[in-house]
């Protein structure tokens, strides 16, 4: 149990069951990079707090589990995830700009680190911003920041890094709001994998926001993680209790 709480709290740092899926639409070979990028950003999440309820599954290649997660977002400040099973909280993270905490209760374990420790265990750049756009279905990266070889794809706009690095990167973009469908991150040398899907959005208040995520990561071993939006609502007046119980022993993550 340990393993899969570890993993599902990590794999989500890189993290209404209403089936209403925003309008989309077929890509075209006309679209410039600029205007890919700049739609969408144009989707902007104006909000204070968002509280999502969620059902998810955990699946490697040795067990599967299904969990509930109730996931709080204070607008760039705070992350905070409680995971439930069978309706009893078992494990919480909290996620600040600074920090990255959680603990699991079946083996009395906990973490906590800078950013900077799990990127060197995953073998990819995260920070608080990524996190918070990998719950809101934006692209995990700046793409403003690095120039992007545009095409089209399985009816999708495809950005991708020009060959050469060792880290090879891919967004895919629907064509009516450039709304992300998929995104990848690989790095070659070290045979790590880590693909986000989102198959459907759902407009909510003016602003698209995922029905669910679809998480796959590999390295020696694949974990999928699946995650639906059973209920979201904005702005209201949360709290995010958070304390590592006594007795814990740490976790060290070389």
């Amino acid at each position: 149990m340990k393993s899969i709480l570890s993993a599902f709290l990590i794999v989500f740092l890189i993290g209404c069951k209403s089936k209403q899926a925003v309008a989309t639409a077929a890509a075209n070979d006309n679209i410039e990079v600029t205007k890919i990028i700049n739609g969408h950003y144009k989707n902007e999440h104006d909000f204070s707090t968002l509280n999502i309820r969620a059902n998810a599954k955990y699946e490697d290649e040795k067990q599967s589990h299904s969990m509930n997660a109730d996931i709080r977002i204070k607008k760039n400040e705070i992350i905070w995830i409680n995971i439930k099973f069978l309706g009893i909280p078992m494990a919480k993270a909290m996620i600040t700009p600074t920090k990255v905490s959680y603990y699991e209760k079946i083996n009395n374990t906990y973490f906590e680190g800078d950013f900077s420790m799990l990127s060197n265990w995953l073998g990819t750049d995260l920070d608080f911003q990524k996190v918070q756009n990998l719950f809101l279905g934006k692209a995990i990266d700046d793409l403003t920041k690095d120039k992007w070889v545009s095409e089209v794809v399985e009816k999708m706009f495809k950005l991708s890094l020009p060959n050469g690095s060792d880290i090879a990167k891919e967004f895919y973009f629907e064509g009516a709001n450039y709304l992300l469908k998929k995104e990848t991150i690989t790095q070659a040398s070290q045979n790590r994998n880590l693909e986000i899907r989102y198959p459907s959005f759902k407009e909510e208040k003016g602003m698209f926001l995922p029905n669910e995520i679809n998480i796959k990561a590999e390295q020696k071993d694949k974990v999928t993680i699946d995650i639906e939006y059973k209920n979201t609502t904005f702005n209201e007046n949360l709290s995010y209790p958070f304390s590592i119980p006594s007795g814990y022993t740490a976790v060290e993550i070389n």
